[in-house]
């Protein structure tokens, strides 16, 4: 794909929603940190209904801390996992507080030291607290990459090096979103809504649905 063609393509997304943010609900960076540890192979749907009555107890490290594994797992029982990402979530607040005076560090680096952050969990961090150009790559965002042409790639790390190195810079701080959305309501996995697609005529993907 020619960088004229991947221009259009986010010059639609912008033109059609021009302030993209995160489905997960948060007011703090640690709030971001652990709503984005917790939505690990969970739906942010799930995550939402979870967190408000969890932040409401619990939205700083210490009080995270305070409240204990066991409380933790009760509050968040609906969603996948729960019981190891309680640990994880304890463990990192542990390290917050000792480490790194209970403010979520703005370093990849540091973030992917906590139990249960990856690559993509810290870029999602970066990205939405601090305003990095971070292109967090999920299964979605992977998805649309290789099937419109914006970025082939065989793994996850791949097509976040293609889209960060390709991606026009005015479009780079709103990517993520854009990507994200557009797999998750329009280029599903299973059946594409390739009609009423509004890259249709820019996308490379040679199966289209009719």
């Amino acid at each position: 794909m020619n960088t004229a063609k991947r221009a259009k393509i986010f010059s639609r997304f912008q033109e059609n929603n021009p302030h993209p943010t995160t489905e997960l609900n948060y007011s703090t960076p640690f709030e971001l940190l652990i709503a984005v540890m917790l939505s690990a192979q969970a739906t942010d749907v799930g995550v939402n209904k979870a967190t408000p009555a969890l932040f409401n107890k619990a939205n700083t490290p210490k009080k995270m801390l305070a409240l204990g594994e066991e409380n933790l797992k009760d509050m968040i029982k609906t969603i996948n996992l729960y019981k190891t990402k309680a640990k994880h979530i304890i463990k990192t607040c542990e390290l917050l507080i000792n480490e790194h005076n209970s403010i979520v560090p703005e370093s990849r680096e540091e973030l992917e030291k906590f139990p249960g952050v990856g690559r993509k969990t810290a870029n999602v961090v970066l990205s939405n607290a601090f305003g990095h150009h971070t292109i967090a790559v999920d299964t979605h965002i992977f998805r649309v990459a290789n099937r419109t042409g914006l970025a082939h790639g065989k793994t996850p790390r791949a097509v976040e090096d293609g889209l960060e190195k390709n991606t026009p810079k005015q479009y780079l701080q709103n990517a993520h979103h854009w990507l994200v959305l557009h797999g998750r309501y329009v280029c599903k996995a299973r059946k594409p809504l390739c009609p009423t697609c509004l890259i249709k005529d820019l996308c490379e993907y040679p199966n289209k649905t009719k």
